[in-house]
């Protein structure tokens, strides 16, 4: 089974994909293909919802609902993290598939970098110190 950081890292790109096709995110008719992190979040949930049996699907989507209708609500997100990884827990073979829509450096594929709420800074690498907010001072002064 995948661990909690696999499903945590899913995080940016659910937000994204809810955000950019609210409830329909898990309809296959209809709804527009998106670039980015937006149709990486689609594809986590579409395959869950495909692979996983009528208990997950239905409880899938109660929870994309739930984070549809509170889109800053961390609780409404968690619960739809939870939800994914019970299938995961359910259906083992899943964690490789979502794995393969996961973007990743390692082995050279794109990497997208989401930057996400008041004051997000995003960096595909190393950038050193990262400083955000109001009253922002240079070092040393």
């Amino acid at each position: 089974m995948a661990d909690a950081g696999f499903v945590d890292g899913m995080t940016p790109y659910l937000r994204e994909s809810l955000g950019a096709h609210g409830e329909r995110v898990l309809d296959s008719d209809g709804v527009p293909v998106m670039s980015g992190p937006a149709e990486v979040g689609r594809g986590l949930l579409r395959t869950t919802h495909e692979r996983a049996d009528e208990r997950v699907r239905e409880a899938l989507a109660e929870a994309v609902a739930d984070a549809v209708a509170a889109p800053d609500s961390e609780d409404a997100l968690g619960a739809l993290r939870q939800v994914i990884r019970k299938a995961l827990t359910k259906f083992p073979e899943l964690a490789e598939e979502l794995a393969a829509l996961m973007p990743s450096s390692a082995g050279g594929g794109p990497v997208v970098v989401v930057a996400s709420g008041t004051r997000s800074i995003a960096a595909g690498g190393s950038i050193g110190v990262a400083i955000t907010g109001d009253g922002r001072q240079e070092p040393g002064n």
